[in-house]
This record gives C-alpha cells, structure tokens and sequence, in this order.
C-alpha cells in the first residue's frame, strides 16, 4: 500500500514536466545561502525519471549556483491546491556538465524564453526599468541542474484522516512509512 503513494507521486512529476498547467510544474527550491539561510525560490521542472531525479534549468552567473558550490544539499516543495497534496524532498543537486545534453536541452527552450539566459547583467543586478534589460547575441548563461533525492515526503490533506508517508532511498530503492501528519 504505502508503495502506492510513491508510484502516484512519480506519476504526478513526469505530467508535470509535460504538462505546462500541471500544480507541481513550478516548485520552489530551497539552497543554503552563504549567511546559512535558507533561500527559496520557484523553478520550473524541466524532466523526471522514475528513479525521481528531476532537472531544471537556471542562468549559471545566478545566486543559486554560488550556494551550489558551497553546499549541493537542497530542499524541494511541490504542492497542489485543488487537491491539498504536497510533496517534500531533500537531495543532491548536481550541475550538468555533458556538452551534448546542454546543447540538446538548449535547442528544445522555446526561442522567447532562451532570453532568460542570455543578459548581459547577472541576474539580482539593480535597474533603474525592467525596459533597461539588454541581451547577448551570440553567448548563453544556460545551466542545466539536476537533483538526485534521497528523501521524499508525501502529505494529503483530507478527512478523516490526513496521510503522511516517508520514503527514504536505501542503496537502489525505496523504504517507506506512515508517520503522523
């Protein structure tokens, strides 16, 4: 039964990263700063496997890969208002480095939305109007991430009971519990 739950949250991830209307399509991703506080901000998932690793992309000058480098542990939360159900994972995110696969990813990002790899200004620079934003012609910033988890945590919000389980990676699967929501 509790493998269930792991098997709706796999399913649940590969529509998202298909589904552009999909409630976990965007999810917020949690690094350590180099204050050591939490940062948190929303990403858009990109792929998913059945082994749960997730990619997402993101501009490689940005806040997020300085805390990456300090520190690969992350935090991930999906959740979905029409159906109270969130999901929680901790894992390991790791930078792609694989040429092939970079130029591949990067030639399926819909022209409009390649820009947001390509500014001259690092992302988190001051300006005076977004109108002021000026883009490269012949260089990208594109940063392909992808997140190995070692815990999951489901959580249903209904009655009578809520659910709560954890999963927890053990060598090559999958060890889960109910624990009190």
């Amino acid at each position: 039964m509790i493998q269930n739950y792991l098997e709706e949250i796999k399913s649940e991830l590969q529509r998202a990263a298909s589904e552009k209307d999909h409630p976990f399509r965007y999810f917020t991703l949690a690094t350590v700063g180099l204050e050591r506080v939490a940062r948190l901000r929303t990403v858009v998932l990109r792929k998913f496997e059945k082994d749960l690793k997730l990619i997402f992309y993101t501009d490689s000058r940005s806040k997020k890969m300085i805390h990456l480098q300090e520190n690969k542990n992350v935090g991930l939360l999906f959740y979905d208002p029409q159906t109270l159900t969130q999901i929680r994972m901790e894992g390991i995110a790791n930078v792609i480095q694989d040429k092939e696969a970079i130029a591949k990813a990067w030639d399926e990002i819909e022209l409009k939305a390649r820009k947001d790899y390509t500014t001259v200004s690092t992302p988190g620079t001051s300006l005076d109007s977004p109108d002021q934003l000026d883009y490269l012609d012949d260089e990208d910033h594109f940063c392909i991430i992808e997140v190995i988890p070692f815990k999951v945590e489901y959580l249903q919000l209904k009655r009578p009971n809520h659910i709560r389980v954890n999963f927890s990676r053990e060598v090559n699967r999958w060890e889960g519990e109910f624990i009190v929501p």
